[in-house]
């Protein structure tokens, strides 16, 4: 009898474990590829269908393949294609009137008998709503009855009965996955356009903009201005900094508290532009906060001005490193 370890296993059980989990993971690894190498026409198809959509993807299936169909149309939503999951029993007690003639269905069903969408397949068919079917039996009642037929490949499921929706529900989801990427692709999605879907959280601080955290009252001196304006401006705008400006609005240099504990001998007598560090670093108002923040860490200061995109020249704002901590960003 094997030794127990420090979790109340012992060595024959825990192998027994792993071993169960690497056969799951190589068999359904195993059907995705042979799913990959069938993929066909009726793949581009389905995607230039939704596409062409006036309104929404609506995912419809039931029991498992309906957890898996919520899940595809988040990610189609989040991904810039409209799409709604409605729950097939929930479709015959009214929800139906969510589905309309400018959708596209997209249904679900691993086996394509499943009873509980009978009504909302009927639906399609009679205010011709186009129907992408995924199954895994082309002759089935679904596939039979859409106008492009997705077929999942013969593949057993990975529990030890077989029965269990395992490796058909992962390929469900890879499938919606690919859906939701091509998709992405032909529409040219950018990170930006991402970033209008997924505002809250770690998502949406990796891209926010500089020009969407940065201040724009700004404390700028002239070349000439006396050292007591410089004070007062740093003082003023709290920032420990003050932009110096040539006679046309262009950012020539910057004075920070360093420079003045530089200068301090004879500070009061100098000018602005004789204190100034010349050449400091800037950002644009285009650029990403998580680009300004790792600039400022790079060169242990502050903040950054902010250049305006036309010129790269004039100063239209300032950036401070705690902007970035506490919009989330690092």
């Amino acid at each position: 009898m094997s030794a127990l370890d420090n979790t109340g296993l012992d060595s024959g059980t825990r192998r027994a474990m792993m071993e169960t989990g690497r056969r799951v993971l190589a068999l359904e690894a195993q059907a995705m590829m042979r799913f990959a190498e069938t993929l066909g026409d009726a793949f581009a198809d389905a995607v230039h269908t939704m596409m062409r959509a006036r309104g929404r993807v609506i995912v419809s299936g039931m029991g498992k393949s309906g957890h898996v169909g919520a899940k595809i149309a988040a990610t189609m939503a989040s991904t810039g294609t409209p799409a709604q999951f409605v729950h097939p029993a929930e479709a015959s007690h009214g929800d139906l009137g969510m589905v309309t003639a400018d959708d596209v269905a997209l249904v679900l069903s691993n086996s394509g008998e499943t009873r509980e969408l009978a009504d909302i397949i009927a639906h399609t068919r009679r205010f011709s709503i186009p129907l992408i079917g995924v199954a895994s039996n082309l002759e089935s009642t679904l596939l039979r009855t859409a106008d492009i037929a997705l077929v999942l490949p013969k593949a057993r499921e990975a529990c030890s009965v077989g029965l269990a929706p395992t490796t058909s529900t992962t390929l469900t989801m890879a499938l919606g996955d690919a859906l939701a990427v091509a998709m992405m692709e032909q529409r040219e999605f950018t990170p930006e356009h991402f970033r209008l879907f997924h505002p809250g959280g770690k998502l949406g601080a990796q891209l926010v903009k500089v020009e969407g955290l940065m201040h724009t009252s700004l404390p700028l001196v002239t070349e000439d201005a006396s050292m007591a304006d410089a004070i007062l401006a740093i003082t003023e705008h709290s920032f420990g900094i003050a932009g110096v400006v040539d006679g046309e609005g262009r950012l020539t240099g910057v004075i920070t508290d360093g420079d003045l504990r530089r200068h301090m001998s004879g500070l009061m007598d100098r000018r602005a532009g004789e204190v100034a560090t010349r050449n400091p670093k800037t950002i644009r108002p285009g650029q990403l906060a998580q680009e300004a923040l790792a600039l400022m860490n790079a060169r242990k200061i502050t903040c950054l001005f902010v250049l305006d995109a036309e010129t790269g020249a004039r100063p239209i704002g300032i950036i401070h490193v705690h902007d970035c901590l506490r919009a989330g960003i690092g």
